[in-house]
């Protein structure tokens, strides 16, 4: 008998690119083309080294604290970790403990079903419909859990929300996960609805509207029962999970609400603008709410423009996988670095 017999072997998730190749346009992880917030900076710069040789405040109060006065709820309905996907899979690993599947889209976030398998949770994914759209009666059945991304990545579309709380309403003993990780740009969140659903979970992050993706901060909202159930899981896993700049520089980055509709308002302007730009080249997809356009094209494929896109120094997102291999997710930029992608896309279409 070998040790590697009780290895728990799993296909990891696979990450956007992070080249090392310098003056590239990256387009493909959809991070904010903008800086964080000026105090970020300026509180960057003073800060005592010395303060990282003692652990940081396990419960996070500084930035829950924060978090819970932006979007005016109680700091016992807030949860944080390191990025939204620490604390999807917190959730996870919290509210999923049943031999019933957790259902969620087939083409959804591909982190879900590495989630489930790693941790040994049933699941299902449901097709979505042909323009990419969730049947929400798919979802009125027995389960172990729903996640739904909304809007949904990588296509970009917002579900209805009154079909979203139908799901809520209709699933009243399992958790219902909604990630709204691009709802800042243009969507509507159901946050409200946690004082009256207590099976609903809602988890945002700042890798895009507050532009620290690099920082790793996410953050949950739900009824105070199912926070601190979540929060027991954390601390069984471990306490300390955000350091120390993080939790300061989250804080400072959330009370800049000024600077967060600035940036955000830019991005959802160069989204508008290039909509119909790249509808003149012939490409083809929904109407984004989130930083990315899902398109392809109507003749030449994903993987040719993909390819030649690469070559002149701008790197967007394709995935080899079914219904959407022809498909490219373009991370909105500046309006600049839009200019040039729209410029090298005639060029293409043009051979």
């Amino acid at each position: 008998m070998s040790w590697e017999e009780n290895v728990r072997k799993v296909v990891p998730y696979t990450p956007g690119e992070q080249p090392k190749i310098k003056n590239i346009i990256k387009l493909n992880t959809n991070e904010n083309p903008y800086p964080p917030a000026p105090a970020v900076a300026a509180a960057l710069k003073e800060m005592d080294v010395d303060d990282f040789r003692k652990y940081p405040d396990p419960t996070c109060s500084r930035l829950v604290d924060a978090i819970a006065d932006f979007y005016k709820v109680d700091k016992s309905k807030v949860f944080v970790g390191v990025g939204s996907d620490d604390v999807l899979a917190m959730a996870f690993l919290t509210f999923f403990n049943s031999d019933k599947p957790v259902l969620f889209p087939d083409i959804t976030y591909s982190f879900y079903d590495v989630w489930a398998k790693l941790f040994g949770i049933p699941f299902e994914q449901l097709p979505l419909k042909d323009d990419f759209t969730i049947e929400p009666s798919d979802y009125y059945r027995e389960n172990g859990g729903i996640v739904i991304a909304n809007p949904n990545a990588p296509t970009g579309i917002e579900m209805d929300a009154n079909a979203l709380e139908e799901i809520i309403k209709r699933n009243s003993d399992v958790v219902v996960i909604v990630d709204e990780a691009y709802v800042d740009f243009g969507g509507k969140s159901v946050l409200p609805l946690i004082d009256k659903y207590d099976n609903l979970l809602v988890v945002q992050t700042f890798s895009k509207s507050r532009s620290m993706a690099g920082m790793r901060i996410g953050y949950a909202f739900g009824c105070e029962k199912l926070i601190k159930y979540l929060s027991d899981v954390k601390f069984s896993f471990n306490s300390y999970t955000m350091n120390k700049p993080s939790l300061e520089l989250g804080a400072l980055a959330i009370e800049d609400e000024e600077y967060f509709n600035e940036t955000r308002d830019k991005i959802i302007a160069t989204r508008e603008r290039v909509k119909p730009l790249l509808k003149e080249l012939g490409f083809e997809f929904a109407d984004s709410k989130t930083n990315f356009i899902f398109a392809k094209h109507s003749e030449k494929s994903g993987k040719e423009i993909f390819t030649a896109l690469r070559e002149r120094g701008i790197i967007v997102r394709r995935w080899d996988a079914p219904r959407i291999s022809e498909y490219l997710r373009i991370s909105i930029g500046t309006d600049e670095e839009m200019d040039k992608l729209i410029a090298a896309l005639k060029e293409i279409l043009e051979r």
